[in-house]
C-alpha cells in the first residue's frame, strides 16, 4: 500500500460517494441508473479506442463481473428507494470489506497480516456502527426490506470486488478491462428502461441527462482507480480503504439531503482513520 495507491483509492472513495449521491438525488431510480449506465458505457467506448483488448484469461472474469454489477445496481436501486441515503449507503458499503477479506483469503490466497486484518476489522466496525446508529437514531422501527436490500448490495460488492481483482490482474490492461466492463454492464439497465418505458423514456431522461451522465463518468473514474490499485496491492485493505467513501457519503447526506450528521458519525470517521493507519502499518 504505497502512498500513490492510498491516494488513488481515497480519490476513488470521494468520487464514488459523489456519483451515488447524484443517483440517489434523482427520484426515479430507473432513470438515474439508465443515465449512469449510459455514461459509463460511453466512457468505455471512448477508452476502447486507445487501450489494448484484455487478455483471453480475463474474459470469464469480465462476464461474471458484468452480471454481478447488474445485480448490484438492481439491489442498490431498491435500497435507495426504500431507505435514506445516509443509512443505506453505509450498510451496503460497510459489509463489503470483511467479506472481501474472507473471499480474498480463500480464492486469491491473500491473507492480511495482523496489522492489516486489525485495520480492516476496526474500519468495518466503525462503518457498521454508523449504519446501526442511523437505524436506531431514526426514532422508528427498522425498515427491514431496506436493510436486507442494503446487506445484499454489500454482498454483491464483495463478490464483484474479488472477481475484478482476479480479472484485472489477468487482463494485462487495466484500462482495457474497465472499458469492456463498463460496456458489458452499462447497457443492460438502459435496455431494460427502453423496453419498459418506450417512447416516453427520452422525454423523461432529457431534464436529468447532464446530472446522470456526469454520474456515469464519475463511476468509471472511481472504479478505474480501484481496479488499477488492485493490480498493485492486496484486495482486502483496498476494499476497506475504499469504503472511506461512507464518511463522504454521510457528509453529503447531511449537506444535500438534510440527513443528520452527529457525534456517532464523527466517531465512526475516527475509527475509520485509525483502521486505515493500521492497514498502512509496515511493521
Amino acid at each position: 500500500m504505497t502512498p500513490l495507491v492510498v491516494a488513488a483509492v481515497l480519490l476513488a472513495a470521494v468520487t464514488h460517494a459523489s456519483w451515488n449521491a447524484i443517483a440517489h438525488g434523482i427520484r426515479d431510480q430507473l432513470l438515474a441508473f439508465t443515465l449512469v449506465g449510459s455514461g459509463g458505457a460511453l466512457c468505455g467506448a471512448v477508452l476502447l479506442t486507445c487501450t489494448p483488448v484484455p487478455a483471453a484469461a480475463a474474459w470469464p472474469y469480465l462476464v461474471a463481473s458484468a452480471v454481478l454489477h447488474i445485480v448490484y445496481q438492481a439491489l442498490l436501486m431498491r435500497s435507495f428507494r426504500l431507505g435514506d441515503f445516509g443509512q443505506m449507503y453505509p450498510i451496503a458499503r460497510g459489509t463489503a470489506p470483511l467479506v472481501v477479506t474472507v473471499l480474498a483469503a480463500v480464492f486469491v490466497h491473500e491473507l492480511p497480516d495482523a496489522w492489516a486484518l486489525s485495520g480492516v476489522a476496526l474500519a468495518s466496525a466503525g462503518l457498521v456502527g454508523l449504519a446501526v446508529w442511523g437505524i436506531r437514531g431514526a426514532g422508528t422501527r427498522p425498515h427491514w426490506p431496506a436493510i436486507l436490500a442494503a446487506l445484499a448490495t454489500g454482498l454483491s460488492i464483495a463478490a464483484y470486488t474479488t472477481v475484478d481483482g482476479l480479472g484485472v490482474r489477468a487482463s494485462g490492461s487495466p484500462l482495457g478491462y474497465i472499458a469492456w466492463l463498463m460496456i458489458l454492464q452499462g447497457l443492460v439497465i438502459p435496455a431494460y428502461a427502453l423496453a419498459t418505458r418506450r417512447r416516453r423514456l427520452l422525454t423523461e431522461l432529457r431534464p436529468l441527462a447532464v446530472r446522470g451522465v456526469a454520474g456515469g463518468v464519475l463511476s468509471v473514474f472511481a472504479y478505474g482507480l480501484v481496479l488499477w490499485a488492485q493490480t498493485r496491492a492486496p484486495l482486502a485493505p483496498i476494499a476497506a480503504l475504499r469504503e472511506s467513501s461512507i464518511i463522504v457519503g454521510a457528509a453529503i447526506g447531511a449537506l444535500f439531503f438534510k440527513e443528520r450528521f452527529g457525534a456517532p458519525r464523527i466517531a465512526a470517521a475516527g475509527l475509520m482513520v485509525v483502521g486505515i493507519g493500521l492497514m498502512l502499518h509496515t511493521g
